[in-house]
């Protein structure tokens, strides 16, 4: 058997020592780039920044996603808005009051415009806008943090978020974002999300460099699930 995989890497876990040579080698392998931003003060950490995906941008036209971890959306969806982000990912325990107001201000522009659901917070909390988004985000870990434990029973949301879309049409890609390794990988393609996020412990904490991390990633992969690994075709910014 095989299984066409979106493999998005969450740059906050790469090595910033090498970031041109795994930037360039990610570009001709990867599905989109998972850029996460905190602010600080929704989670206790600080992340990366639109300016950040500005220097990926200048070594890969492979589209980029923002992950929101913010108090305020309404301010950095702007300034994604601003940089061409093709998808913007909010969180959805602080959209509550503008969410059709920013969802239709990323349509506008011409971008994506997706939810993150945390740990504790149900499918059913975006229920009334489900219909008009691009993406789901899935979260299998405490966010803020890389290395969080692994929490088996979100994966169930993935499920109710594939049978919704089928019996309403939906058009949402869903993606999940949390601990995708070697021990989670057979769990986790069992839901088959869309999109898989790969972090330290999956991709860039394998080997020294990142051709043998990523080599090493689909043999984890095709040993757990017993399934070939087969790259889904890289989606590239307009």
């Amino acid at each position: 058997m095989s299984k066409q995989l979106h493999i998005s890497p969450s740059l906050m876990t790469m090595d910033l020592d090498q970031f041109k040579e795994q930037i360039t080698f990610l570009d001709s392998n990867v599905g989109s780039f998972h850029i996460d931003i905190m602010d600080g003060h929704f989670v206790p950490n600080l992340s990366l920044s639109p300016w950040f995906i500005e220097q990926t941008r200048k070594l890969s036209n492979k589209e980029m996603s923002a992950h929101l971890m913010v108090t305020d959306p309404v301010f950095w969806v702007q300034q994604l808005i601003d940089i061409k982000c093709e998808v913007i990912c909010m969180p959805a325990e602080r959209i509550n009051g503008v969410a059709f107001r920013l969802i239709d201000q990323i349509h506008d522009a011409g971008l994506k415009a997706g939810v993150v659901l945390n740990p504790e917070t149900p499918v059913s909390e975006i229920l009334p806008y489900i219909d008009i988004i691009d993406k789901v985000t899935v979260m299998t870990v405490d966010p803020g943090f890389a290395g969080q434990r692994f929490l088996k029973k979100m994966l169930h949301k993935i499920t109710e978020l594939r049978q919704l879309r089928e019996d309403n049409g939906y058009q949402y890609l869903i993606e999940m974002d949390g601990s995708t390794n070697k021990e989670h990988w057979k769990m986790i393609h069992d839901v088959q999300p869309d999109i898989y996020v790969v972090g330290r412990s999956g991709l860039f904490n394998l080997t020294d460099d990142i051709e043998s991390s990523w080599q090493q990633m689909i043999s984890e992969f095709e040993e757990e699930t017993g399934e070939k690994f087969i790259q889904v075709e890289a989606q590239e910014a307009a």
